[in-house]
């Protein structure tokens, strides 16, 4: 399977990953990770979120000693050199607490991993296996106070002088600055005879704490992930032997955007295991709570925002590990580490579809919780209060979601332009079907419990195909431009993803006789009907502004015709739902 077919082809159900096709090592390392952040992290909570550094690098070597860091690592610098899955296994299970989880993913992901793919051999034997270990802790300087997602226009800058290069700049945002003793600088690197910024391209250093010119600034006071470190970076006159520049001169733009793809899956999974812990204080406090003579867990109305947290969370762990064992598929056989990120690169459109859909569910699930604890969730000494604040930097952190909307629609129509997504002839053969006489069929009464939902599956995939053509006809080249209407067809693209991997998700462990596969069907039915809304509104935005008149009438009936379907009993399921999470005192398909 290549990046973003599931838009065109029907997914076989028996070829995606999910969490139960784990290896018997994958759950031995998830559990030792559980267990590292439930009996390690959390007793340390208060201290961590008050800044106590000391705590936060103990921990990590401690995490370090167990082998949590070296993950990604090549065995041959000390690392265990493991799989994608297990990797976001790792990130999803160690983000109980959104501080040290934040610490954690920075130092191993875009800390660690820039030198594991651009390092040069002598790079990697003095940094790598300290890094594994935790010895040494790392960090990533990429933003500044005008460039935060337009990455390209840094003004750091760098300019060669003999056997060095002397820095000169502020980053801003810096994860891990207050402790790390490594970090990965983004710069401009100018020449004196030309000194515009413009012109020049970027590239990266690697640039240890210790070194002249390095200053590291005030930590920042923020809404949440109060307990990680967050300052900014001072270069002043700071000289670094050329030998530190990492990758390729002035290819830094490679280093900064393929460390991203793998940032967002890694969000992407994270922010499930955030989820997860939330959703179970919040049914650890219904059961115990007790109002009007019985156990809040009993009222409907809490047990509709249980069933729909559980909900969100099984969907997006089967679009998290769908995405992470296909990419894993894909590494098989890879060596060189241009190929590998070659071949990740194919995925960065789920990849973003990850890390939106991913941080957009933590967000529902934590309002839920807070509302589930009542005026407790507004307490800091409840755990509500903490998920709430901590939660809503994953919508800006690794590209904001608007970033990444934008990513997602324009790949797309890029790889329509360039022939390697055959979008324009899907289009085309849709636009002859819909002109054609209407055909009715009663599969909505199939036998199948899931026949509503898959027909509601096709029909959303012939949307997006019909506002992408209505908008690509009115547009033509400018519809990039159109940042509104972008970013309405990535909501149908995260839509379809979402559904198509519930739904493939639940028809294989229903093919597998598996014991959680009526209640993955429960769930794909009635989320369904959440992912048909927004894509059926979605379509409607971009058809209203794209035609008027009697052409906006015919595509309108047309719409309406594709959105159809019969409505589910949402009550029913959701209370099922909420049972299974009730009886289970977690998320029901752990």
């Amino acid at each position: 399977m290549t990046g973003v077919s599931f838009l065109l082809n029907p997914t076989d159900p028996a070829t995606i990953f999910t969490p139960e096709d784990f290896t018997d090592e994958q759950r031995q390392i998830a559990a030792t990770a559980s267990d590292f952040a439930a009996n390690e992290v959390l007793p340390a909570a208060a201290e961590i979120e008050a800044k106590n550094f000391a705590v936060t690098r103990a921990l990590l070597k401690k995490a370090g000693d167990l082998g949590l860091l070296a993950v990604d690592v090549p065995e041959a610098y000390g690392g265990l050199s493991m799989d994608k899955v297990t990797s976001a296994i790792v990130a999803d299970r160690m983000a109980r607490l959104g501080s040290f989880s934040v610490a954690f993913s920075a130092h191993t992901g875009i800390g660690t991993l820039p030198i594991v793919w651009y390092g040069t051999e002598a790079q990697k034997q003095k940094y790598l296996p300290k890094l594994a270990t935790g010895e040494w802790l790392a960090a990533y300087a990429l933003s500044e106070a005008t460039s935060g997602s337009d990455a390209m226009n840094i003004r750091a800058r760098a300019v060669r002088d003999g056997d060095s290069y002397v820095l000169n700049g502020e980053k801003m945002w810096i994860t891990n600055a207050g402790f790390a003793n490594l970090f990965t600088v983004f710069v401009k690197i100018i020449d004196p005879s030309d000194p515009d910024l413009a012109k020049a391209k970027m590239s990266a250093f690697l640039i240890e704490r210790d070194t002249p010119g390095l200053t590291i600034g005030a930590e920042e006071h923020k809404l949440g992930i109060r307990g990680s470190s967050t300052c900014p970076l001072v270069l002043n006159d700071c000289r670094i032997p050329a030998e530190n520049l990492l990758g390729e001169l002035g290819k830094g733009h490679h280093i900064a955007f393929n460390i991203l793809n793998i940032g967002r899956f890694k969000l992407g999974a994270a922010c499930v295991g955030g989820a997860r812990t939330s959703l179970a204080n919040a049914i650890q406090y219904a059961r115990d709570r007790k109002a009007f003579g019985k156990s809040i867990a009993e009222f409907g109305l809490v047990q509709e925002k249980i069933a729909d947290a559980a909900a969100r969370i099984y969907v997006a762990e089967s679009m998290a590990y769908r995405t992470i064992g296909a990419i894993d598929a894909a590494l098989a056989g890879a060596e060189d580490a241009k190929e590998i990120q070659k071949r990740i690169e194919e995925y960065a459109i789920e990849c973003s579809l990850l890390k939106v859909w991913g941080s957009e569910m933590l967000d529902a699930v934590v309002d839920h919780v807070a509302q589930i604890f009542g005026g407790y969730g507004y307490v800091e000494e409840y755990p509500a209060e903490r998920a709430y604040r901590d939660s809503r930097i994953n919508r800006i952190f690794e590209g904001t979601n608007e970033i990444n909307r934008l990513i997602i629609s324009g790949f797309i129509m890029k790889r329509a332009t360039e022939g390697r997504l055959p979008l324009l002839p899907a289009i085309k053969t849709l636009m002859d079907e819909l002109l054609a006489p209407p055909s009715f069929s009663s599969g909505e009464h199939s036998e199948d419990p899931l026949a509503r939902e898959e027909k509601m599956l096709v029909n959303a995939k012939k949307l997006f195909l019909f506002a992408a053509g209505a908008a690509s006809q009115k547009y033509l080249n400018t519809l990039a431009d159109q940042q509104e209407i972008m970013a309405a067809l990535a909501d149908m693209v995260l839509e379809i993803y979402a559904l198509d991997s519930s739904l493939a998700r639940a028809r294989k462990l229903t093919a597998g006789n598996h014991p959680n596969a009526a209640l993955a069907q429960s769930i794909t039915q009635f989320y369904a009907p959440q992912a048909a809304g927004i894509i059926e509104s979605s379509a409607r935005k971009v058809i209203a502004s794209v035609a008027e008149g009697d052409s906006l009438r015919t595509q309108i009936a047309i719409l309406r015709r594709l959105s159809k379907h019969e409505p589910s009993d949402t009550i029913s399921l959701g209370r099922r739902i909420a049972q299974a999470a009730i009886d289970r005192k977690a998320y029901p398909l752990n």
